[in-house]
């Protein structure tokens, strides 16, 4: 066996009573390395390390912060491309994807670097002559972030970049499905200047040390991306523990197409929105919602657009959509599509498992794009997140009932609309219960300098990016003085 990848726990690399082998879902015989599997001893450890570590990194200069998290994002964009690599590799995100999340990383880091350096507060007059009162936000405590396999750089750097911006310490825990971004994360943290403790790393099983962190009683708050049942489990603890909660959870986001939308354009959008990525993204529309004019000569277009998408080796050239990221998750995904035909759906194209387009003989979860016809707003498919390349598609009248379908789901992360009307661009806009809306745009995709987050059951507390992120990783101080 090769050398394991080690936890990172008080500026040091420790070994732990196990390790567990990351797989390629491109090629299942392709090992890509073995990650040492911490217990929650050793979580207790980060954190007892990261609480020590606290009182000097939040009240730090800014100019140690700006300096360290400069330097990080200056080596994750030198070396994009083979981090890019690596994360394809491990997830199955097609290679110019790949590298494209690795550069988004590195621009987080660098402007949570300028954030350091723009801290900013208020000076007020009391309504008491004599008196100055002073508002400043003050670094959170030790703060436990756990993260997704889909976005396996992105977004551990839009946690990690703001907290520790602002202060505060970290114990970060990577999906145990795609452990090697993380490391290689940590990895480049280690190097940065920071200070023994204020960032640790444990990898591991997620139920595990996930619920050690939850359950520490110096964790001051968790950051969560994942599943809906997790988070809600989650919150629940966090709120009976007083700790401050971030949560990002699922998504059944809808992409309306009216009769008068570019028809080229609004296909292109959909196919990038529902498949790419393999449709593991949590804001990817799974729901097509397009009114009767169009709908038929765009279910047609979409077929025959689907057609022409390659899927395969998630680093071959020519790629369009790589592997499921693993067998459980594919299980998932043709489970649905299942599900979708018993409840009357039409599978229209795709919905299968497929060989790689290269002509491999190796092994891979791969599956071709699903796009699931005569479906309406009740069935399962249409309620409950599938996490593929899985979208359906649902007939309605006008712009009303589009409008009143893409609303009837309890998620609410993203929404968009094809459509030439300013009116109804205008209208969507306000209207749609989405944290995020998108006109003419895919549902997937948003800068790192903006907020992201979603309503009802997709998020819950403070956003997350830019300058939003301040709300949870800072708390607010009021100050007064007698002159």
């Amino acid at each position: 066996m090769n050398t394991a990848h080690l936890n990172f726990i008080d500026g040091a690399w420790v070994t732990g009573p196990s390790v567990a082998s990351n797989i390629n879902p491109s090629h299942l015989d392709d090992v890509i390395g073995h990650y040492t599997q911490a217990e929650a001893s050793h979580v207790h450890l980060a954190v007892d390390a990261a609480q020590r570590a606290f009182a000097g990194w939040s009240t730090s200069g800014i100019q140690q912060r700006s300096d360290a998290l400069d330097k990080i994002g200056t080596e994750i964009l030198a070396r994009r491309e083979e981090l890019g690599r690596l994360l394809s590799r491990e997830e199955g995100k097609t290679l110019p994807e790949g590298i494209g999340e690795v550069t988004r990383a590195g621009h987080i880091f660098k402007f949570f670097a300028g954030e350091c350096l723009r801290l900013a507060g208020e000076t007020l007059p009391s309504v008491r002559p004599g008196i100055g009162v002073e508002i400043t936000r003050e670094a959170l405590g030790v703060i436990g972030l756990i993260t997704p396999f889909n976005f396996p750089i992105a977004i551990p750097a839009w946690k990690i970049a703001p907290a520790l911006a602002y202060g505060n310490c970290v114990v970060f825990k990577p999906a145990d499905l795609v452990p090697g971004s993380g490391w290689a994360l940590a990895d480049i943290i280690s190097r940065s200047g920071i200070p023994p403790g204020v960032f640790n790393l444990v990898m591991g099983d997620g139920p595990l040390i996930g619920q050690a962190l939850v359950q520490h009683p110096d964790i001051a708050g968790i950051s969560f991306t994942g599943s809906v049942g997790v988070g809600r489990r989650i919150a629940q603890d966090c709120a009976q523990l007083g700790k401050k909660v971030q949560l990002e959870m699922g998504g059944k986001n809808p992409q309306v197409v009216l009769d008068d939308a570019d028809l080229p354009k609004a296909v292109e959008l959909c196919v990038q929105s529902a498949y790419f990525s393999t449709g593991q993204r949590c804001t990817a529309s799974s729901r097509l919602i397009v009114t009767e004019g169009i709908h038929d000569r765009f279910v047609q277009a979409m077929e025959a657009r689907i057609a022409t998408l390659k899927v395969g080796d998630a680093l071959a050239s020519g790629t369009d959509i790589g592997p499921v990221v693993s067998q459980r998750q594919l299980a998932q995904d043709l489970s649905y599509v299942a599900i979708a035909q018993t409840e009357g759906g039409v599978l229209a194209t795709g919905g299968l498992p497929t060989e790689c387009h290269t002509g491999s003989k190796h092994s891979g979860y791969f599956m071709r794009p699903a796009l699931i016809t005569q479906t309406t707003p009740e069935m399962r498919i249409n309620r409950e997140e599938v996490f593929g390349p899985v979208a359906s598609v649902i007939a309605v009248r006008d712009y009303e009932h589009a409008l009143s379908v893409a609303n009837d789901t309890e998620f609410g992360l993203s929404a968009g609309i094809a459509t030439a009307s300013l009116k109804h661009a205008t209208h969507f806009k306000r209207h749609a219960q989405a944290g995020m809306v998108m006109v003419n745009l895919p549902t997937a995709g948003v800068d790192y300098h903006v907020p992201f987050g979603g309503r009802k059951g997709s998020s819950a507390g403070p956003r997350e990016q830019g300058r939003y992120a301040a709300e949870f990783y800072t708390t607010v101080k009021t100050a007064y003085t007698l002159a």
